[in-house]
C-alpha cells in the first residue's frame, strides 16, 4: 500500500488506490460520499442494499488505500465511526507519474468510461423533457466545442477548469438543501487518437 503520491495539488493513484477502486460496490460507495458528507458502515448498507458487515469491510479497503478517511469530528462517541471523502482530485497516471499497475490502470480508465457512459444515456433520456418545455429545472449540459490548441496552450486550459471547478466546490455551503451532487465528466481528444 502505501500514501498516494502529491505533486502540488495533484494526487496519484497508487497501486492500492486501484485496486480498491477495481471493485464496483467501492466505485457505488465512492460515488455515496460524492452526495453525502460523511458516513457510516450503516448508511452505506441502507442506501445501497447491502450487508453491514460487507459495507464496514469495504469501508476499510477504501480507508487502507488512502481513498477515504476516518471523520472522528461526526461520531457521536468513542466506538462511532465516521467516514468521509479525502479532498482533491485523483490522477490515474502519465508520463512523469507513470501507473504503478498498468492493467489496473487500464481497467480504472474504462470503469470511469462506464460512468461516463452512464451519465451521457441519463443525459440524452431527459433531454427530451427539457428540450419540449415539459420541465424547467436543469439536470445536465452538454457542450460541445473544437478548438485549436497547441499542447500546452490545452494543458492550460484544463488547469483553468480544475480550478475554477475547486474554487466552485470550496465556496459551496454544505448545508444549503438546494446542494445537489453533480457529475462532472470533461472528455477531450485530439484527431490523432
Amino acid at each position: 500500500m502505501g500514501e498516494p503520491q502529491q505533486d502540488a495539488e495533484q494526487v496519484w493513484m497508487t497501486s492500492a488506490m486501484l485496486k480498491a477502486y477495481a471493485h464496483p460496490l467501492r466505485r457505488r460507495m465512492i460515488r455515496l460520499f460524492a452526495r453525502r458528507d460523511h458516513l457510516r458502515a450503516a448508511d452505506v448498507a441502507a442506501d445501497l442494499d447491502v450487508p453491514a458487515n460487507s459495507a464496514s469491510f469495504h469501508l476499510r479497503v477504501l480507508a487502507d488505500a488512502g481513498l477515504i478517511e476516518e471523520a472522528p469530528e461526526h461520531a457521536r462517541d468513542r466506538r462511532d465511526r465516521v467516514w468521509k471523502a479525502c479532498k482533491g482530485a485523483i490522477n490515474v497516471g502519465g508520463p512523469e507519474h507513470p501507473v504503478p499497475d498498468e492493467a489496473l490502470g487500464t481497467a480504472m480508465v474504462r470503469s470511469l468510461a462506464d460512468d461516463h457512459q452512464q451519465m451521457m444515456a441519463r443525459v440524452v433520456a431527459w433531454t427530451p423533457e427539457y428540450l419540449s418545455g415539459r420541465t424547467t429545472e436543469v439536470h445536465a449540459t452538454f457542450s460541445q466545442r473544437m478548438v485549436r490548441l497547441t499542447e500546452v496552450e490545452f494543458d492550460a486550459v484544463m488547469e483553468r477548469i480544475h480550478e475554477v471547478i475547486t474554487e466552485a466546490v470550496d465556496a459551496h455551503d454544505s448545508s444549503d438543501p438546494a446542494g445537489r451532487p453533480w457529475q462532472i465528466d470533461i472528455l477531450a481528444a485530439d484527431d490523432l487518437i
